[in-house]
């Protein structure tokens, strides 16, 4: 969420800012646009869906690729404050601030158009993202990195124990499907009414599962220390390529205990999308910061520099063309978003391709913008 600076990069040093976090950024807010504006939720090609419970596919990568790419973001940037001296009563300052806009922001989102705050679903992904944000950089503000590893560690595995041994009334303990979970008894216990059309099968973005994802903005915080750490660049590679990998495998055996499940942000889950996290952001370290390929990650550069921005505007934009109806010359009723995509995608290239050319389009309007936004340096800091 910081502005960008340039680079020039040494042998065996680095400058405190690396373009590869703003692009990585951009790529994973691009990646939502994409996967939530397709022409029709009833055409979309399995890897553009979530799982349908247990399980990941590319698109359930988006969000924690996310958070990782907060907590890295948080070491640059509290180190640098850190090492300026700046008062922590005026940092703590920041991080509240910073909180509470994301938390609203995110509350806006839930009630736009409508408005509507007697059954407000009050958790979201801009919440998240908020409590990660806050609690992660109280813990980075306050510990040094052998307790960070220890925090990322007993996060994962007091929440497996939560969800293991905690029994929940009249079902038992150790459960995971959907519904008859722990997680998802707290979130009731606590949410009930305020998750919006996830009454029945639980928030998403509930309490007991940000214990993991903390975990997962955690391992970003973790990531940001290798990064700053003076060793050549090839040394790094190899060990965010290594460490990724390890984790990957480590995601997978622990699934056979516990299910890789996104919903539930399952620990399995979160070391699993760490993991991967860490190899596609070791790609864009490389191409970006080593070999210095810039060009070629520019679009995902102009949405880094904005990236919440985008994201709110990207979604208050989309639910603004619903809102916008009409009935054509033959007596159909139709919104603006479903005339465009039955006029103009689906009968030229069939419903599930014109479906995502119409999400392309729709992220590619939003590059434009942010484009113009890079162009004329307007950088919105939230």
């Amino acid at each position: 969420m910081e502005n960008i600076q340039s680079i020039n990069q040494g042998d065996t040093k680095e400058r405190s800012r690396l373009v590869s976090i703003d692009a990585f950024r951009g790529a994973t807010i691009a990646g939502m646009i994409l996967v939530i504006n397709p022409g029709s939720w009833k055409y979309i090609y399995a890897p553009l869906r979530h799982a349908d419970w247990n399980g990941c596919t590319p698109t359930d990568l988006i969000y924690p690729f996310f958070l990782f790419i907060v907590g890295v973001s948080i070491t640059f940037s509290f180190s640098k404050s850190l090492s300026l001296n700046i008062p922590q009563k005026q940092l703590y300052f920041k991080i509240l601030k910073r909180t509470v806009i994301l938390f609203l922001l995110g509350l806006f989102l839930n009630t736009f158009p409508n408005f509507n705050f007697s059954d407000i679903r009050i958790m979201g992904v801009l919440q998240r993202i908020a409590v990660c944000y806050f609690i992660v950089s109280i813990i980075f503000m306050n510990t040094d990195f052998k307790y960070q590893v220890a925090i990322t560690v007993l996060l994962l595995l007091v929440y497996w124990a939560l969800m293991e041994w905690i029994p929940v009334p009249g079902i038992g303990a150790g459960h995971y499907d959907k519904v008859n979970n722990f997680a998802t008894y707290f979130d009731r216990f606590f949410l009930q009414g305020h998750m919006g059309s996830y009454e029945k099968i639980g928030e998403p973005e509930g309490l007991i599962s940000t214990l993991p994802s903390l975990s997962t903005t955690l391992f970003g915080v973790l990531t940001g220390h290798l990064l700053k750490y003076d060793i050549v660049p090839r040394e790094k590679l190899i060990i965010i390529f290594a460490t990724g990998a390890a984790l990957v495998f480590a995601g997978i055996m622990w699934g056979f205990y516990l299910p890789v499940n996104k919903h539930l942000w399952t620990s399995s889950y979160s070391v699993l999308t760490v993991g991967y996290g860490l190899i596609v952001f070791g790609v864009f370290y490389y191409l970006i910061d080593v070999k210095r390929y810039n060009k070629w990650f520019k679009p995902f550069l102009v949405f880094g520099m904005n990236a919440i921005v985008v994201y709110v505007l990207s979604i208050v934009v989309a639910q603004t063309i619903r809102l916008i109806t009409f009935t054509t010359s033959e007596g159909v009723h139709h919104d603006l978003k479903t005339w465009l995509y039955e006029k103009f995608f689906a009968p030229q290239i069939g419903n599930y391709n014109g479906s995502l050319l119409y999400a392309i389009i729709y992220c590619l309007i939003w590059t434009a913008v942010m484009w113009y936004f890079y162009k004329k340096k307007i950088f919105i800091r939230i």
